[in-house]
Parts: structure tokens; C-alpha cells; sequence
């Protein structure tokens, strides 16, 4: 009853603050056509290509020769339910049911936060986070289904600890709309707790892909068209191939598979360096995971974060929307009153502003390639690699098992027999 009465003031300024902010962010979005806000552009992605993604979906099959379907096959079933819910709701429109189910998997993600923040040893900085750090990207959360996808990759996170199998179930269905949650599982403690979340992992992904397969066509179509993706502007390669453009390389930005990309001489040589960073940044993480010798309750939280951190830098794509999972996370990770990625979570806040002011703000001078566009995305993408590195350094000295007192005592040990063989040597002498 203490806990209620100390922890229901935070939660109500939490859910107001909430409120409030998911308001204004409605409201940007249904006024979003001032050229400061993108001129129409946030929201153009929802009523013009999930809405025809979902009639190709309806008509029983995955998008096929399409350039700009590039998701696993879970995202075929995600985007088709705000049409079940216009059919549940006479008079709804497919953009207005996406953004109440966004708004839906939002409040989700705070409420699981809460419960988490509210128990014994942990803390309500995580909920804080997310519901002061998702309105620094504007409204651009409202208009793509990465909140949902990121409501999944929490759930895994924080249900994982009491149940491994709900946490690997969780993770599948992450994985299987957008690939990345699958990373939340690196950090599972070893032993049987791994092996139980990673089975339970593939054992979901199988069925829940098996089904997909049954009821849509050609669900793997979009592999074809996700390896011919390129480098995207905003990219810490297309980052560096702009700022190469005002220094006199011939190359172009030009839309194509759905985000504006970065095409001439050596876009190849810089799309294969990028591919390179991500699989050293496998590297790592593996290395960190086969010398990692301590585990606090935390570092399932942490791993998770440090991984979509480095896998995001080295991708060759960097959309704005890639924030709303490094927010996601770090709102997990300090739900822990033991996490190392406090310093972290300011860094991926300053980003996140930032991104904003990229995109939709200065977007069109970044495709344009002036300096101020090129100097905004390079700080934006500064800090993100200056927060990969920070946390995947404090994850790995995490690891190093705490000083134990058995090898001070054993230093005093000899200290003692040394002083005792001294004093003998002088009685020896005497």
C-alpha cells in the first residue's frame, strides 16, 4: 500500500504528460503542411504506400517486383490490420485506424514500463523517457509502424526475466516484422535460460512464418529487393558521400527503393565497407558474449541496446524512424537502477532532436546537398557513433566480474607470511 501511495503521483504526471504530448503530436500530424513539417511528406508513407501494400496484402499476396517492399513477412500481417479495423469502425479511414493502433502499441510500451519502473529496486526513469523522448522525433512515430514493432521488442525485454519462453515468443514476432528485435535475446544469460529464450525464439518464428506462407503468397520476395538497396542519404556512407559532392564528386542523390539514395562512382565500394562495419560489429558483440563473465539484471537491457546501436551505425541505411527504437530501448534499459547506459540515453536523446531537425525540417537540404544539410545529418550521425561506442564500451567493462574480497585476502595472506619468514630471517641474524 506504501509503494501505491509513493508511486501514484509519478504515474499520473507520467500518463498526463503522456496525454499531452501524444495530443500535440496529433496535431502536428494533421498539420504537417507547412514546409517546416515536410510539406504533407511524414505522413505521404501510410495513405500512399501501406495503403497499397494492405490492397495487395487483401488480395492474398506479398508485394511482388515491388522495389520498396523490403520487411519480412510479419509485416504483411501488421499492415493489414487497420483495414480490420476499418471494417470494425463504419466510417474510419486506413490512416486514421494505423495511427489509433500506433497511439495503442504507444500506450502499451508506457504502461509495461510503468509496471516495471514500479517494483522493488527498479525505477520510473524508463517510463519518463519514453514518454518525453518519443515527442522529440514530432510526429513522425505516428506515421510508421516501428512503435509497434518496438512494443514487441520491449515486451521480450521485460518479460524475459520471468519467463524465457514469452521473451524468445516475443522477439519472433519482432524479428519477423522488422528483423531487429531478434538482437534483444543476445544478452540472455547463459545456460539453459539461452537456449529456452532462442528456442522458443525459432519455434515461433517457424509456426507464425509457416502460417503467413500458407495464407499469403511469395513471402520471401523481399529479399530480392532488399539486397539491392543502396546507400541511403542520411547514412553515415551516404553522409560522407554528400559531404563528397560539395568537394566535387559527380554523383546524385536519387529516390529509389523507397528512401533517396545515394548514386554514382564508388556508391558500390562504399556500400560493401558498410556491410564490412556490420559484420565486425557481429564480431564484437560475439567476442563480448564469449568473454562476458558477469551478468547483473540489467545486461540482457544493455546488450540489447549496444547491439541495434552498432548494427544502426553500420547500416547502410539510417532512417529517422531507426530512433524510435533506440528511444524503446533505452527506456527499457533504465527501468534498472543497474544499468550502464544512463550517458547513452542522453546521447540517443540529443539525437533524436537532431533528427528531427533533419528531417522534415532542413530534409530538402540534405538531398540537396548544401552544408548546412550535410553538417546537420553528419552531427546527427556523430552522435549516434559517439553512443554505439559509449555503450558498447560500459557493456563490455560490465562484464569484468566484480573485485571479489578472496584475492585481497590472499594478498594479505602473503603479506603476513613475509612480515612472519622476515621476522624469523631476523632472529636467524640476531
Amino acid at each position: 500500500m506504501n509503494r501505491l501511495r509513493v508511486t501514484s503521483g509519478p504515474v499520473l504526471a507520467l500518463t498526463t504528460v503522456w496525454a499531452a504530448s501524444r495530443a500535440l503530436m496529433g496535431w502536428l500530424l494533421t498539420h504537417d503542411s507547412s514546409p517546416l513539417l515536410g510539406g504533407g511528406s511524414v505522413p505521404r508513407e501510410v495513405w500512399r504506400l501501406y495503403v497499397h501494400w494492405y490492397g495487395v496484402l487483401a488480395q492474398g499476396t506479398f508485394p511482388t517486383h515491388d522495389s520498396t517492399w523490403q520487411y519480412p513477412p510479419g509485416a504483411g500481417a501488421l499492415l493489414l490490420l487497420p483495414g480490420a479495423v476499418t471494417r470494425l469502425v463504419p466510417g474510419s479511414t486506413y490512416f486514421q485506424a494505423f495511427v489509433a493502433l500506433t497511439l495503442t502499441a504507444d500506450a502499451l510500451i508506457l504502461a509495461a514500463l510503468v509496471y516495471a519502473g514500479t517494483r522493488p529496486g527498479r525505477s520510473l526513469a524508463g517510463a519518463a523517457l519514453w514518454t518525453c523522448g518519443l515527442p522529440l522525433l514530432l510526429h513522425l512515430p505516428l506515421a510508421r509502424y516501428d512503435v509497434l514493432v518496438t512494443a514487441l521488442a520491449v515486451a521480450s525485454l521485460l518479460t524475459a526475466g520471468r519467463s524465457r519462453r514469452a521473451g524468445g515468443a516475443f522477439a519472433a514476432l519482432g524479428a519477423l516484422v522488422k528483423v531487429w528485435p531478434v538482437l534483444v535475446l543476445l544478452g540472455t544469460p547463459r545456460g539453459p535460460a539461452t537456449r529456452r529464450a532462442w528456442g522458443w525464439a525459432a519455434g515461433t518464428a517457424a509456426a507464425v512464418f509457416t502460417l503467413l506462407a500458407v495464407a499469403l503468397r511469395h513471402p520471401l520476395d523481399f529479399l530480392r529487393e532488399q539486397g539491392g538497396r543502396g546507400v541511403q542519404i542520411e547514412s553515415f556512407g551516404g553522409t560522407a558521400l554528400n559531404l563528397a559532392r560539395r568537394l566535387g564528386w559527380p554523383g546524385r542523390a536519387r529516390y529509389q527503393y523507397g528512401s533517396v539514395e545515394m548514386t554514382g562512382p564508388h556508391v558500390h565500394a562504399v556500400a560493401t565497407a558498410s556491410l564490412a562495419l556490420t559484420a565486425v560489429a557481429f564480431a564484437l558483440l560475439v567476442l563480448w558474449r564469449l568473454r562476458a563473465r558477469h551478468w547483473s539484471p540489467a545486461t540482457p537491457y544493455d546488450a540489447a541496446l549496444a547491439a541495434v546501436l552498432l548494427f544502426t551505425v553500420t547500416s547502410r541505411v539510417i532512417s529517422p524512424q531507426y530512433l524510435v527504437w533506440l528511444i524503446g530501448l533505452a527506456a527499457v534499459c533504465l527501468t534498472s537502477r543497474h544499468t550502464t547506459q544512463r550517458p547513452v540515453a542522453l546521447l540517443i536523446c540529443a539525437a533524436s532532436a537532431l533528427s528531427s531537425v533533419v528531417y522534415p525540417v532542413f530534409y530538402q537540404d540534405v538531398v540537396t546537398g548544401t552544408w548546412t544539410g550535410c553538417l546537420l545529418i553528419l552531427a546527427r550521425n556523430l552522435l549516434l557513433a559517439a553512443a554505439a561506442l559509449l555503450s558498447f564500451v560500459r557493456l563490455w567493462r560490465a562484464a569484468r566480474p566484480p573485485r571479489a574480497e578472496l584475492p585481497a585476502t590472499r594478498v594479505r595472506a602473503r603479506s603476513g607470511t613475509e612480515r612472519r619468514a622476515e621476522r624469523k630471517v631476523g632472529k636467524v641474524g640476531a
